[in-house]
């Protein structure tokens, strides 16, 4: 039976020591599981916090976006279980590429990375079609670089949910004005209408997909896509061969342990002398969790 965080008689002070004790007795369950480092705190926290600005700012009502972060920092977010999955898998992805361009001893540029594809040779068709990818994944970025879940991409039944907090949320608003007249379930269907998946990095993934072709064209992309450290040309190339979201793919190749990497891989059909890239690239990332990890 789990012991009670206060000895008895003792009253905790306040919500916030009795938080950081949970968190310890959490630790002090399991002192050996592995845990976030703050670099990937910050990262999963910015990510959440620009898809809830987003979010918030779909049906073009007047949402106070600052007060409304302020108070779930305070409180806590309420749909943190279902934002956990999504913005860790996104601030994941975001470090992987960050370190491995770091990492790279001619640092990656635009031009670099698009001659993967863009190469003598290469249909004007497969070049629209990486182009799109490329802009689709442009998008998952704010206007600082900084990575963020596009709401192209954002799951709808995260997004449904998400809206609907926002929506509670600013029923109990003290003094809105106007707030009389606010309808949650219109807030959320209006910011539904206006949700366009269409311009999702999923969508560009099966036209790139689609464009090559062949199953060797197909396999000759993602070798050339690792040999340039492409990663979300290999994401996404993975993801349609596999028929899940980018976003499932891309947390799955996190996850591997790497002897799992040969076997997740295998539809697209590349040998291990093309996967070493990959691999290096993986193990190198620091705090990385994968189904081998004991930290």
């Amino acid at each position: 039976m789990a012991e009670s965080l206060s000895s008895p008689g003792i009253e905790l002070p306040s919500p916030m020591l009795s938080a950081r004790l949970r968190e310890l007795a959490g630790f002090l369950a399991a002192p050996m599981a592995g845990r976030l480092t703050e670099e990937q705190r910050a990262l999963s926290l910015g990510i959440a916090r620009r898809l809830v600005a987003d979010a918030a700012q779909m049906p073009g009502d007047a949402i106070d976006v600052a007060i409304l972060w302020h108070d779930w920092l305070e409180g806590g977010l309420p749909t943190a279980a279902r934002l956990a999955a999504a913005c860790y898998a996104r601030a994941e992805e975001h470090r992987w590429r960050d370190h491995s361009a770091m990492r790279a001893i001619a640092p990656a540029t635009d031009e670099s990375s698009d001659s993967a594809v863009a190469a003598p040779g290469i249909p004007p068709k497969v070049d629209r079609a990486y182009l799109a990818l490329q802009i689709a994944d442009r998008r998952r970025f704010d206007a600082r670089g900084h990575p963020r879940i596009a709401l192209a991409d954002a799951d709808p039944d995260l997004l449904r949910a998400l809206l609907r907090d926002i929506a509670a949320w600013r029923v109990r608003q003290p003094g809105t004005e106007g707030v009389s007249a606010f309808d949650p379930d219109d807030f959320v269907e209006r910011a539904l209408d206006r949700h366009s998946p269409a311009a999702g990095i999923d969508r560009a993934a099966r036209a790139y997909h689609a464009s090559l072709g062949t199953a060797l064209d197909v396999t000759a992309a993602a070798a050339a896509a690792i040999a340039a450290h492409d990663w979300h040309a290999l994401i996404a190339l993975a993801a349609c061969e596999h028929r899940r979201s980018y976003a499932d793919m891309a947390f799955a190749l996190l996850g591997a342990a790497p002897a799992a990497l040969p076997i997740l891989l295998a539809p697209l059909r590349l040998d291990r002398a093309a996967l070493a890239p990959l691999e290096a690239s993986l193990a190198a990332l620091p705090s990385r969790t994968d189904g081998e990890a004991g930290l």
